[in-house]
């Protein structure tokens, strides 16, 4: 609804009330309307699965349009990081936020930080969801109320052009809302207690879930050891809850991200059910390591299979675990993606050990004979260390080609005496472009990094106790902070304006007209930075 429409509309309601709401000014509602677009977070959901989907509509039509985000551990991080994507590149398109599990259980734990185990309160991920969204529709509001104060402005001076560009200009609006994938690690128990808070997160506002086919009570980060996997019957039960969940809301866009974890797990909690030969779940348990049974007296609380036609006993570890068979890493995660994507699941997830589009390519190649729009969310980890690992991966193509190599010492690379070197150059290129050449060739639609502010937040603080604490005193705050905010348009300069204290001055006056007690007044410091 355009602004005119919005004015009418609210005008109309307005004298249909009568004399009671003759204080009432309907220009007023029209603008508190359009600076709260989103009624519910199923109203956000609704918008940004479809946005979503129309992505992965043009991905498939062209890999370089594939998508990205960050992740996210505070509303104030998601709602700076749109703000900068709008300031830098005009538009939010293709730029989403991601929802960490681990910066969940890291920074918002209520026991303290700990390690990405699922051992967070769960509700602490709707109540991030809902957080990053009060966070993005501020941002609306408080850009919205600025066009709106340029607009009286223009009024006030007769510029009907600039009044019109203006008009048009907020019927054209942007809003900063944007998708999340969120993290639900995997499920936080049954596939019941999965349901329940896959519903918690969607109403939150979340359009895309990304589950993980590990054990609920021995979940681990994917970039850590000890992972164990359930069998696939299990892991499409959540599947299905997740997508009970979107559909009983109303979100009949919403997506499923089917994360694998297979390529680093070597253990499994359980033997799959297996009806006959050939079966999913007989096909889970031939990627066991096994021993054949000779001698029935051996059997000691044993479990027992069939292969082949031999008595097979799979190799069970003192914590009750079985093993897979070393090397199958690979073919089970081809095959749980294939499965996931046939039993529901929208978009998929490899957990990887290292950033190798090749690696990635070997399986997506695989799954797209299968089938052929598979798409893949793609982890660009900050547990790799990506510096030494594009050293490395030159190093090994120069060696394979017939290069010198002789001046590099390949396990050293990260030294900084190699920074300057052809290699480290073409290292960094190949850093540079590995979003594009893994979208092109591995299958990427979406690449996002997991823990980009835990990381960021840590570094500024180092940076900024070093010179303040030490021999720079304030101007190490100065010259490092606020005068780069300044120089470098950083809306946050104005803190008090970013915090809504505008917002509240024309709600202020809105309510009380000429009685409002504003803050934003000559003597208001905010002033310095106008």
């Amino acid at each position: 609804m355009s602004y005119a429409q919005q004015l009418s509309d609210a005008a109309a309601t307005i004298r249909r009330a009568g004399a009671p709401w003759s204080a009432i000014d309907s220009e007023a509602v029209a603008r508190m309307r359009l600076q709260n677009r989103f009624r519910t977070g199923v109203d956000i959901a609704r918008h940004t699965a479809k946005i979503i989907r129309a992505d992965m509509t043009a991905y498939d039509a062209d890999p370089a349009a594939y998508t990205q985000s960050l992740g996210c551990w505070h509303g104030f991080i998601g709602q700076q990081k749109m703000i900068a994507v709008k300031k830098h590149f005009g538009t939010t398109k293709g730029r989403y936020l991601y929802l960490s599990g681990w910066m969940i259980a890291a920074l918002r734990s209520e026991f303290g930080p700990l390690p990405d185990q699922s051992m967070h309160e769960k509700t602490s991920v709707p109540a991030l969801i809902e957080e990053l969204y009060t966070f993005l529709r501020q941002a609306d509001a408080r850009e919205l109320g600025m066009m709106f104060r340029d607009l009286d402005e223009a009024r006030g001076a007769g510029d009907s052009a600039r009044e019109q560009e203006l008009t048009d200009a907020i019927d054209g609006y942007e809003t900063h809302v944007v998708p999340i994938i969120a993290d639900i690690d995997a499920g936080f128990g049954n596939a019941e207690a999965t349901y329940l808070l896959a519903r918690k997160m969607i109403e939150a506002g979340a359009c895309a879930l990304q589950i993980e086919n590990q054990v609920s009570d021995e979940k681990q980060c994917g970039h850590q050891d000890g992972k164990v996997t359930v069998p696939h019957e299990d892991f499409l039960a959540k599947i299905r809850a997740c997508r009970y969940a979107f559909l009983e809301l109303g979100v009949e866009d919403g997506i499923v991200v089917a994360r694998t974890d297979s390529l680093g797990a070597g253990l499994t909690k359980q033997i799959a059910y297996s009806r006959e030969a050939g079966d999913l779940g007989d096909r889970y348990n031939a990627f066991l390591d096994c021993e054949e049974v000779t001698d029935l007296s051996s059997l000691r609380g044993d479990v027992v299979i069939e292969r082949d036609g031999r008595l097979m006993r799979p190799k069970r570890l003192p914590s009750n675990l079985y093993q897979f068979a070393p090397g199958t890493g690979a073919d089970r995660c081809v095959l749980d993606c294939i499965t996931s994507l046939e039993n529901g699941a929208d978009l998929l997830w490899i957990e990887t050990e290292k950033p190798h589009i090749e690696q990635i390519a070997s399986m997506v190649d695989r799954i797209r004979a299968v089938i052929p729009n598979a798409k893949l969310v793609y982890n660009n980890s900050p547990s790799f260390n990506w510096t030494l690992n594009f050293r490395q991966q030159v190093f090994d193509a120069w060696r394979q080609a017939g290069r010198d190599v002789a001046a590099y010492d390949r396990d050293a690379l990260m030294s900084v005496i190699y920074d300057t070197t052809e290699l480290a150059a073409e290292a960094d290129e190949r850093i540079r472009t590995f979003q594009r050449d893994a979208a092109a060739r591995a299958g990427i639609f979406h690449h996002l990094i997991t823990l980009p502010t835990y990381h960021t937040a840590a570094l500024s603080t180092d940076n900024l106790a070093r010179e303040y604490f030490g021999e720079a005193g304030m101007l190490g705050y100065v010259r490092d902070v606020q005068r780069k905010e300044i120089r470098e348009g950083i809306a946050c300069v104005r803190h008090q304006n970013m915090s809504g204290s505008d917002l509240g001055d024309d709600h202020k006056e809105y309510f009380a007209g000429e009685a409002a007690l504003k803050a934003g007044g000559v003597h208001n410091t905010m002033n310095q930075f106008a």
